[in-house]
């Protein structure tokens, strides 16, 4: 048991390290997953400049992706529709509409001249055997651009997940020139699907960010959706629509779905709503308002790092530098061959050095005459020659000997000297070198990438008080019923957020939501629970018969919950929610009685709480209690 638990934990281990390092995370020098950046390597041996199938691209692919062709095939589909690496020719689905792609068959694809010029160079890219050992490929493009946020990344591994937003083109190259000349800089995300974004929560892309479809009103009663949020669909943002309609939240008469190219969403109003009344409801109820989360996850150094997009775009700028420096450096030790080489031809034709070995028969001893007779030229050279060096010297046709220029070698080192000094010139001056290669890169890519998403701050939208209606309640004491649809004596005026407070004969009362039309048994008063209405309430004791008088307010309650306002052995005589009722009490008749009835001002009554006892009136017994006829009744 003990090696099975050993061997488990073991396998879940490298499991979780192959999905995070090699599935579902980013790396952060190229911006790529490892199925991504082979799709990219083998365009890359393929490029003719030329449109490949895309299924033959997945077959290709195969030789280095140790999965089937599904998740390759999805990968490349993503990959086009980020639309900065890849050209497309075919039906690669639609982002706005949530369509799917046609078969891998039908579709056609390569490399963009972005990809070309600025992701691959085999002379700076280190390589590593592919999963079963027959091939090689690249631990990271030499990615000249910062492609990580560019495009920007999703993914769940084993206990992290990664969620990087894209960002424009030309702000992110700007970023990185500012980056390398030490200046501060900021970019925001921005969204091929358009739309309105407040990014003042975003922090760096530690925090989120707020999306708005575009919505134009094009009169009273339309309005058109011409921009979604980034992760929403033309379909997921109709259900949504449908769905609040459905709920009450929204009133529309129809929603119609002109989207192609563009987005195109018609929604037209019934009779009394109006567009610009509408809008606060759409955002709060629907997805033409969303919240993007972002969590910056990425394979640095060949660990899972958290970070930020300003450390990102950091560490890229600093990868621009070394990669060019590398380039820079290739081609200068490049040109030095060339020099090199070209002065070693002009001394062997120009001294007649090839004359020394036409007598000699073996290879060695060619070999060594030809060391011996370059040796007074030595300081023309470079470096000693090699013995490859002679080789290519001895491969050289008696023709060409023969027809050699020497005024034109020596034009052609000239021009590898001034190309050489460049070279050098740029190698002094890394940094410059690259903010000049960024800003070609700007000037020539730019206008293809322009910002879609507009950047505008965002009110919070209060959902409640969009949904708070105002509407009257009716309260029939004799038959009991109360609710919106009831049209009683007693008329309550509140909103659809209120609760009912029901009182009962017994002494007892409830809070309650709000009844279309609902029987209450013996029901005393109904009203508002606003926790602020003061309740009036007469009642006896049953053995004494003493009449008490009482007001308190209700202020806390739970749903549906009985609470009591009288004991059981209390009798009501009176309750009403009126402000300042004055009653009569009018006395059982008795032998000798003089005073026959009793004025109470409820004004004079102290408040108390709902369960405590109230303050007494009289010792007489109490027939009957009336409203005096002088008492303004009115109900809040």
């Amino acid at each position: 048991m003990d090696d099975l638990k050993h061997q488990m934990k073991d396998h879940f281990i490298q499991y979780a390290s192959y999905v995070i390092l090699d599935r579902a995370i980013p790396h952060v020098v190229d911006g790529l997953k490892p199925v991504q950046r082979r799709i990219l390597e083998i365009l890359w041996r393929q490029n003719d400049e030329k449109l490949h199938k895309v299924a033959n691209i997945v077959g290709q692919t195969m030789q280095l992706h140790p999965h089937g062709d599904a998740p390759i095939y999805e990968a490349l589909i993503n990959l086009a529709n980020k639309g900065y690496v890849l050209d497309r020719q075919g039906n690669f689905g639609n982002i706005f509409t949530g369509d799917p792609s046609a078969a891998a068959r039908y579709i056609e694809t390569r490399l963009s001249p972005l990809a070309r010029e600025t992701l691959f160079n085999p002379e700076i890219t280190e390589k590593i055997p592919s999963y079963d050992g027959r091939n090689v490929e690249p631990v990271t493009l030499p990615a000249k651009i910062p492609l990580l946020l560019l495009q920007g990344a999703d993914g769940i591994a084993v206990g992290m997940s990664t969620r990087i937003l894209p960002h424009n083109f030309t702000e992110l190259l700007e970023a990185e020139i500012a980056c390398i000349e030490g200046r501060n800089f900021k970019i925001f995300p921005d969204f091929p699907t358009g739309g309105i974004m407040d990014k003042s929560l975003y922090d760096k892309g530690r925090g989120k960010v707020k999306l708005r479809a575009r919505i134009e009103i094009v009169d009273s009663k339309t309005l058109v959706i011409r921009e979604i949020c980034y992760g929403t669909t033309t379909e997921s943002l109709i259900r949504s629509i449908d769905e609040a309609a459905k709920k009450g939240k929204i009133k529309i008469e129809a929603i119609n779905d002109y989207t192609t190219r563009e987005v195109e969403i018609e929604i037209k109003l019934p009779r009394g709503q109006y567009a610009e009344e509408i809008l606060d409801a759409l955002y709060g109820f629907t997805e033409c308002e969303v919240t993007l989360v972002s969590q910056v996850i990425v394979i640095k150094e060949g660990l899972p790092v958290e970070t930020d997009v300003h450390e990102v775009l950091a560490y890229n700028a600093q990868k621009v530098v070394e990669f060019l420096k590398w380039e820079l450096e290739i081609e200068r030790d490049r040109l030095l061959e060339k020099i090199f080489y070209k002065t070693l031809e002009r001394i062997f034709i120009e001294y007649r050095i090839y004359k020394k070995i036409e007598k000699i028969k073996t290879l060695e001893e060619i070999y060594r005459e030809l060391n011996e007779s370059f040796k007074p030229y030595r300081k023309k050279l470079i470096r000693e020659p090699t013995k490859e060096d002679i080789e290519k010297l001895l491969q050289i046709p008696i023709r060409r000997i023969s027809q050699f220029d020497i005024d034109k070698n020596k034009e052609e080192i000239e021009a590898l000297e001034e190309a050489k000094k460049e070279v050098e010139k740029h190698l002094r001056n890394v940094k410059k070198y690259a903010v000049d290669h960024l800003r070609k890169l700007i000037a020539k890519y730019g206008q293809e990438y322009t910002r879609k998403t507009r950047v505008k701050a965002i009110e919070e939208i209060d959902r409640r008080a969009i949904e708070t209606k105002e509407i009257k309640v009716g309260f029939d004491p004799v038959s009991g019923f109360v609710g919106t649809k009831v049209s009683g004596p007693v008329q309550l005026f509140c909103t659809n957020f209120d609760k009912l407070l029901i009182f009962y004969k017994d002494g007892s009362y409830k809070a309650t939501n709000i009844p279309e039309k609902q029987y209450f048994e013996h029901v005393a008063w109904a009203h508002v629970a606003d926790k602020k209405t003061i309740m009036n309430i007469v009642y006896k004791i049953k053995d004494s018969d003493q009449v008490w008088a009482k007001r308190f307010i209700v202020e806390k309650f739970i749903l549906d919950k009985t609470y009591r306002f009288l004991d059981d052995n209390m009798i009501l005589l009176y309750i009403s929610s009126f402000q300042d009722p004055s009653v009569v009490l009018h006395f059982t008749p008795q032998p000798r009685q003089k005073v026959k009835t009793m004025s109470l001002h409820f004004r004079d009554v102290p408040i108390k709480a709902p369960h405590t006892r109230g303050m007494r009136i009289s010792t007489h017994k109490v027939q009957k209690v009336t409203v005096a006829s002088s008492s303004k009744d009115v109900v809040e």
